[in-house]
């Protein structure tokens, strides 16, 4: 695996609690390893407990997808805003995933570069009162998409 070119960011105070470097990590842990295959932002997803959502479908390689849901929760929230795509220049298998500008650009990268960036807007909101950071889910292809 190549070094992290994106070391890993620390926010001091009441900017975040853990979520976001937990995401990152989350993240990371279903995507290394794989080809993201195609992404497709702003989806209706479907969450399990809550009807559907709205959220950002990496495809794998694998026959999965890896969903970014969005969340809101009052004044707090967490959404991809933009989608910068490298998949046409850079058919890697994914080494890592890292942030700059605290946590608002997202790097999935490769070997020879980053593969996915993601532009995420995000705010605790009310330090900690209430939800921020992504759900973020795992499933099969559906039939429907094979």
């Amino acid at each position: 695996m190549s070094e992290n070119p994106y070391p890993a960011e620390e926010l001091v105070g009441d900017i975040d609690d853990g979520t976001m470097p937990g995401n990152i990590e989350t993240l990371a842990g279903h995507v290394v390893g794989r080809k993201i295959v195609s992404v497709e932002k702003d989806a209706s997803v479907h969450i399990d407990l809550w009807g559907t959502g709205r959220g950002t479908l990496l495809t794998l390689d694998n026959g999965k997808q890896v969903i970014l849901e969005n969340t809101s929760d009052c004044c707090a929230f967490t959404e991809v805003e933009n989608v910068i795509l490298h998949l046409d220049k850079i058919d890697h298998v994914i080494t890592g995933v890292g942030t700059t500008e605290e946590f608002e650009r997202w790097h999935i990268y490769a070997d020879l570069g980053d593969v996915v960036e993601l532009e995420v807007g995000w705010s605790p909101g009310n330090p900690f009162y209430y939800g921020y950071g992504f759900d973020i889910q795992v499933r099969d292809i559906p039939e429907a998409q094979k």
